[in-house]
């Protein structure tokens, strides 16, 4: 297959928009800034989480502006999804130098809402089902980051900030500024690194630092920590900036509770670090035209809601109760969510009028206890082990409270889509749960706990229980919940003055 023609790829001239409040009076007309996106997944790709959201949306709202060409390079795995597959086209392969190796590349192109998506091809590392969890991972995503340095000369695209996120894509900061720094090309690049989830860092043995990922010896002091290799560890200290996504997960991540270990490193580079709410896309979420739900609706012609409710009752075996509130959980099933204080507090709440509803996978600990009590309690849980988008929409939109007590949340996506499905949240204030959920009673959108407590927990359900039975009330606060801002508007205004100041 003939490689694609260079010629093609071309830098959009444009006017760029200041991401202050007053834009100068006059602004040179200029090449945009080029911003590339290192990542392991991004929907509407692959997705496991809420990574995959991110990379898929932000992208999109950063390359609505003039000031960015956006582009995003991804592994091609095996499950990418077929009615995307199709459309990749093949634009070239090369050579991909690892330590002692010399791997494949190939190399497909995906443009989409302003965005260009590359894949690289390998089917040794990624023709396999799922993203993660395989022996070789380190080796798998450290051929993915050297091979996003070698293809940049391929495509014609030297980035002005190359936007690394998590472990998997660390090794691309700390490549640019080891294997790569001396080649002029190169730079001019400033490295990013977001800090998804602080508890995965990438380590591995001191004895594969140059046979597995290609570092010399005189580079170990960047990658070292706690004797072994922390690929996280690396791509903070060679990053130009540091990214969380949250403002309160960038404070809680300085405290050894939170840090897994990496607090030193983090207060060391406190100077470099951000926190930055992620959003939803408002598009993808939307109730007023989502083809999963029984019925749509907005915050202003809410009726339907109860349509889906009365539906998602019908579907459960659930009695159809139109003033009985359903609390929902969907989630994974593991100690982090929270489980354990709900485990704690749930048969006392359910003496309440109230149905509870589960949908996730996780811990057999969880699975098992949540399979039980809806045995135990039917007619009144519904716990559905299985992870389903669809299903989970229809959750969303029947619910009327949406748990999710958190011991710690970086940011968390699901309270906000539940609360733009007129799910109210009910949330533990850590991270961007905190953040984005605020107390009802001092007029939030929400309702939340401080202290990682179950008695805690079992209160604020009977608060929001009490306030449902205030139908007018409710109504109001359902409202807000709807209407509350969650989209990449604001948010990404901060990583463009981000980019901007770090290329003054």
């Amino acid at each position: 297959m003939d490689n694609a023609n260079l010629s093609d790829i071309e830098i959009v001239k444009g006017k760029p928009q200041s991401y202050v409040a007053a834009p100068p009076a006059e602004v040179l007309v200029e090449a945009k800034k080029k911003v590339l996106f290192v990542a392991s997944e991004a929907a509407p790709f692959i997705a496991t989480g809420g990574l995959a959201e991110v990379i898929g949306s932000l992208s999109k709202a950063l390359a609505k502006s003039d000031v960015f060409d956006v582009r995003v390079i991804l592994p091609l795995y095996q499950d990418i999804r077929k009615e995307h597959r199709k459309d990749l086209r093949y634009i070239g392969n090369l050579y991909v130098p690892l330590s002692w190796r010399n791997q494949y590349c190939g190399i497909f192109e995906y443009k989409a809402e302003g965005v260009t998506y590359y894949f690289v091809d390998n089917e040794y590392y990624f023709k396999r089902p799922g993203c993660y969890g395989y022996y070789d991972d380190g080796e798998r995503f450290a051929f993915f980051s050297r091979a996003v340095m070698e293809i940049l000369g391929f495509i014609g695209f030297y980035p002005d900030i190359l936007h690394c996120h998590d472990w998997q894509a660390a090794l691309a900061a700390i490549y640019l500024k080891t294997v790569y720094c001396l080649r002029p090309e190169f730079q001019h690049i400033r490295a990013v690194f977001t800090i998804h989830n602080i508890e995965y860092q990438g380590k591995y043995s001191l004895d594969i630092l140059e046979d597995l990922f290609g570092l010399s010896y005189r580079n170990k002091n960047l990658v070292e920590y706690d004797n072994c290799i922390n690929l996280m560890k690396g791509a903070i200290e060679c990053s130009e900036a540091v990214t969380t996504v949250s403002p309160s997960y960038a404070e809680e991540i300085k405290q050894p509770y939170f840090s897994y270990g990496l607090d030193p490193i983090i207060r060391r580079n406190e100077f470099k670090l951000t926190g930055i709410l992620n959003g939803i896309d408002p598009e993808f979420y939307d109730p007023a035209a989502d083809p999963s739900l029984f019925a749509n609706y907005d915050a202003r012609h809410i009726e339907n809601k109860a349509v889906c409710k009365a539906e998602l009752q019908k579907m459960f075996g659930l009695p159809q109760k139109p003033d009985t509130p359903i609390v929902a959980m969907v989630s994974r099933l593991v100690a982090g969510k929270g489980l354990d204080l709900v485990k704690d507090i749930i048969e006392q709440a359910l003496r309440e009028d109230m149905q509870f509803v589960v949908l996730g996978t996780g811990e057999s600990t969880y699975e098992n206890y949540f399979s039980d009590l809806a045995r135990r309690y039917q007619g009144k849980v519904v716990a559905v082990i299985s992870f389903n988008s669809d299903l989970a929409r229809k959750i969303y939109s029947g619910a009327d409270l949406f748990l999710m007590p958190s011991r710690s949340e970086p940011c968390g996506l699901a309270q906000m889509i539940a609360s733009r499905y007129g799910a109210v949240a009910l949330v533990r204030e850590t991270g961007g749960l905190k953040d984005s959920i605020t107390p009802y009673g001092a007029g939030g959108n929400g309702f939340t706990f401080r202290d990682y407590n179950a008695n805690d927990l079992l209160y604020v359900i009977c608060e929001a229980l009490a306030v449902y039975r205030d139908k007018a009330e409710w109504a109001k606060l359902t409202k807000k919940a709807m209407e509350t801002d969650f989209t990449w508007s604001t948010s990404s205004k901060y990583y463009e003055g981000l980019y901007l100041g770090l290329l003054k």
